[in-house]
């Protein structure tokens, strides 16, 4: 098996994020066939309006306490955040970030058994750790991923 490493870039996106967790994902890229990078770990409040401001107007931006520079209502509608500043990814009351994005290196969105690689290797990394998490890909957490809209196959987070 290729020994894989993360990138300086993926060390850095994890900078903040929950203790555990980087070590989950440091230990997942040893154990894959798939190389992978970090694309995101702790968000800003910006980064979150931003998020929450796409598909969505001017007035639903502030009526969320969002201000309304990030209304982008011509864009695709980001669903998953019901509260704007509600994800995983911001900064926690323990000081860290509890979520990260993952996606194959080089970046191929669609190809799931590519994700399905790094989901096993995060899910190995984490028992050997002790560690509990969640894929974006399986919410429910049944073992059938990607069933009634669960897509986030990028996504995983301290459960």
């Amino acid at each position: 098996m290729t020994k894989y490493r993360l990138g300086a870039q993926s060390l850095a996106r994890l900078k903040g994020v929950h203790p555990q967790l980087a070590r989950v994902v440091q230990g997942a890229i040893e154990k894959t066939k798939q190389d992978f990078m970090v694309l995101e770990g702790v968000r800003s409040k910006e980064t979150m309006w931003e998020y929450w401001g796409k598909g969505r107007t001017a007035a639903q931006c502030r009526a969320a306490g969002v201000p309304e520079k990030y209304a982008k209502p011509g864009l695709a509608k980001v669903t998953w955040l019901n509260n704007p500043l509600g994800s995983n990814h911001r900064i926690m009351a323990d000081g860290f970030g509890h979520a990260v994005d993952l996606c194959p290196f080089p970046v191929d969105w669609n190809d799931p058994a590519k994700f399905d690689a790094i989901a096993a290797a995060m899910f190995a990394s984490a028992k050997e750790l002790g560690v509990k998490i969640r894929w974006g890909a399986d919410w429910d957490q049944d073992g059938n991923p990607r069933e009634r809209g669960e897509t986030d196959s990028p996504h995983f987070e301290v459960a």
